[in-house]
């Protein structure tokens, strides 16, 4: 029976609410492993693991098994029954994360799990003053977005108080450069905290930042950056709070990105995306000194899905593969395979200004000038569609100020043969948009 497409549109425009988003055209029918489907039985390779966060795949049959298991068995309880699928991820979790950081709670989404981190960094501060990146995403609740910049703060009203801006690491397009033009993140730094210190009423609670930003353009914190972070938030008696959304849980060749600078331990980590391979779950981690200190000041935290059975089983199901699995070894591997190929595009197409990440995290910052750097938010935006068209779903930001940056993040069970058909799609895109635009390549 064919798929009606022009009935299936007709609904969604009458009864789906806009909420700022522009819909794909693509309508997704199936998902199987790093393929979509279409409506039209159209294969498309996934190259942003959904929103990024189907690590495994799509469908990966042991979290199937899973799902299954625990929606006969034991799917959702009163959220202060104690169930062994919550007890294990977090004994899990615990054996995979450095110490101090032992105690966990579940949540839901990423949003859910900085709001409750910042609430525990007040309470165990008594501060109220939070900083994050002016590229920041770190979700749309209230104190999330509070400590959001790269979008969605406009029309909502006041921010919650003590919000401060530090100015996110782009070794891109920062201005602070070494005698031999190379970014000196250092001198970058010592600006953030001096216009910090200079706004800060004397109650810092805690500095919130992705290892990664991912949202904000696939901006990567140098080698030795967060090191130093972690000792200025020391210094200042700060919470050191760490959102691994997508970076987390194996996708940037470490178990957690936070590792790529030794030595490094955050006061709280934020999981998501991943932990859940699709499902929605997160985690909160910190230290049995913060639980306490919590506990004493009267911390509370509870939602209608706290600790939930089934996403739990889930989340420590997809711990055990990547373990099981090489997953860390896998996406440094592949991750690597994919960062060849988009530097041979840079090589090869000039409006490739910039190309970064870690493991199968990756980046490609489109501009239209090669001296001033400017964003090319209309090319950037033929390409993606093209490659869509051609069989490959990749995602292109083109926030103001932020450039426009495709985000290039396959399941780290992707083939190298998914690589290179990745990159041939890619390559033709970048072609064909440069063609349509009246651009020389």
């Amino acid at each position: 029976m064919s798929f009606d497409t022009t009935t299936f549109w007709s609904k969604a425009s009458k009864h789906l609410m806009k909420t700022g988003i522009p819909y794909s055209s693509a309508v997704i029918v199936k998902a199987k492993g790093t393929r979509l489907y279409d409506a039209e039985s159209r294969q498309i390779l996934d190259f942003t693991s959904g929103q990024m966060s189907s690590i495994l795949g799509h469908s990966h049959p042991e979290i199937v098994q899973v799902i299954q298991k625990y929606a006969e068995e034991l799917d959702h309880l009163l959220s202060s029954m104690v169930t062994p699928p919550v007890v294990n991820l977090a004994e899990r979790l615990g054996r995979l994360l450095p110490p101090p950081l032992e105690k966990s709670f579940f949540l839901n989404t990423g949003g859910e799990s900085v709001e409750a981190a910042i609430k525990i960094a007040k309470i165990y501060t008594g501060k109220f003053e939070v900083v994050a990146f002016s590229a920041s995403y770190h979700g749309l609740t209230q104190g999330a977005v509070s400590a959001t910049y790269a979008m969605g703060r406009k029309h909502g009203g006041p921010a919650m108080p003590g919000q401060l801006v530090f100015p996110a690491p782009n070794a891109y397009r920062s201005p602070f450069r070494k005698p031999d033009g190379s970014y000196d993140w250092e001198k970058d730094m010592d600006y953030g905290w001096s216009m910090i210190d200079t706004q800060s009423v004397g109650s810092l609670a805690a500095f919130v930042m992705e290892p990664i930003l991912s949202t904000g353009g696939m901006l990567v914190l140098p080698k030795g950056y967060l090191k130093r972070m972690s000792i200025e938030c020391k210094k200042r008696g700060m919470l050191l709070i760490l959102d691994e959304a997508q970076t987390g849980v194996g996708r940037t060749g470490q178990i957690f990105a936070f590792q790529y600078d030794e030595g490094v331990v955050p006061d709280i980590l934020c999981l998501s995306k991943t932990l859940g391979c699709g499902l929605p779950l997160s985690s909160v981690s910190t230290s049995a000194e913060i639980e306490r200190g919590c506990n004493e000041a009267g911390f509370m935290w509870i939602t209608t899905h706290y600790n939930d059975p089934l996403p739990a089983a889930v989340g420590d199901k997809v711990l055990e593969i990547v373990e099981r699995d090489n997953i860390c070894q896998r996406a440094a591997e592949r991750g690597q395979q994919l960062l060849d190929g988009l530097l041979a595009l840079q090589k090869k197409y000039w409006c490739i200004g910039d190309v970064r990440g870690r493991g199968l995290l990756l980046g490609i910052e489109i501009i239209s000038d090669l001296k001033t750097k400017a964003p090319a938010a209309a090319l950037g935006k033929t390409i993606s569609d093209r490659a869509l068209d051609c069989g490959l779903s990749c995602n292109i930001i083109t926030f103001p100020g932020m450039g426009d940056v495709f985000r290039l993040a396959p399941p780290v069970t992707v083939t190298s043969e998914e690589i290179e058909e990745g990159l041939r799609i890619l390559d033709a895109a970048f072609a064909y948009a440069l063609g349509k635009h009246g651009l020389e390549n």
